[in-house]
């Protein structure tokens, strides 16, 4: 939810902590491991941090996901397509 939030644009850390039921001290912990994995950048402003999003590593991460994505779903059809021939060869052997 805070990546989806810093997709829309910047935000201090108090504004993404406010629609959250934990503490700021939780979020911005969860904020240091975005910003440690290079996912989000932090800049002072005055006495705020301001959180914006790094989208090249993110974009990364879509890809290398994506190619997995498609191996699976071509996997998944070359599977309906055996179980499909099975199940007709046992259906026309059920006939016989």
């Amino acid at each position: 939810m805070i990546v989806d939030r810093l997709s829309r644009g910047a935000a201090t850390v108090n504004e993404l902590a406010k629609p959250f039921d934990i503490s700021q001290q939780a979020v911005s912990k969860h904020l240091a491991y975005l910003e440690k994995a290079n996912l989000i950048e932090k800049q002072r402003r005055g006495r705020e941090q301001l959180c914006s999003l790094r989208p090249g590593p993110i974009k990364k991460v879509a890809e290398w996901a994506d190619r997995y994505r498609r191996f699976w779903d071509e996997s998944f059809e070359r599977l309906d397509s055996l179980l499909v021939t099975l199940v007709e060869k046992e259906h026309r052997g059920r006939k016989q």
